[in-house]
């Protein structure tokens, strides 16, 4: 089975972070996506999605020290099913997605000194202020492209 989930969009609120007992941090937010598409009358339509985001261990507190409501992140990770009981005693669920792979999207100036990218692997290789100093900024040009001129 293969379930891996790439998300680009700007974090809905700010971060959340807790330690759990054994000393692992845990820290939550939400991603906000938009998706416009050409509803059956020919109007363009703007659907916007809020998914939930998990981050574990050293990644949980880069996001924490660095991103913000409204930041520009794209997102890897896995898709996971999060459930539990609520105090009226009813079952509840959720989708969310626990995130792998970090990276900052947006300009230096709206990202305060923060590192493009992040993923937990890379922690022991290199120290922040290296990874700082070594990261090339990549601007994503916004492309506005009307469904018409798409051939397929």
């Amino acid at each position: 089975m293969f379930n891996k989930v790439i998300l680009a969009g700007n974090l809905a609120r700010d971060i959340e972070i807790r330690y759990l007992p054994s000393g692992t941090a845990v820290a939550t937010t939400a991603i906000a996506t938009n998706r416009r598409y050409k509803a059956a009358d020919g109007t363009q339509k703007d659907e916007t999605m809020f998914i939930d985001l998990t981050f574990w261990g050293r990644t949980a507190e880069i996001a924490n020290q660095y991103l913000k409501k409204g930041s520009q992140v794209l997102v890897e990770g896995r898709l996971t099913l999060e459930q539990w009981t609520a105090t009226d005693g009813s079952k509840r669920s959720k989708h969310a997605i626990a995130v792998e792979t970090l990276q900052m999207l947006g300009s230096r100036d709206q990202s305060a000194g923060m590192s493009d990218s992040y993923a937990p692997a890379k922690a022991s290789e290199q120290s922040m202020e290296t990874k700082q100093s070594s990261v090339e900024h990549t601007i994503i040009p916004e492309i506005d492209i009307n469904d018409d001129e798409i051939p397929f």
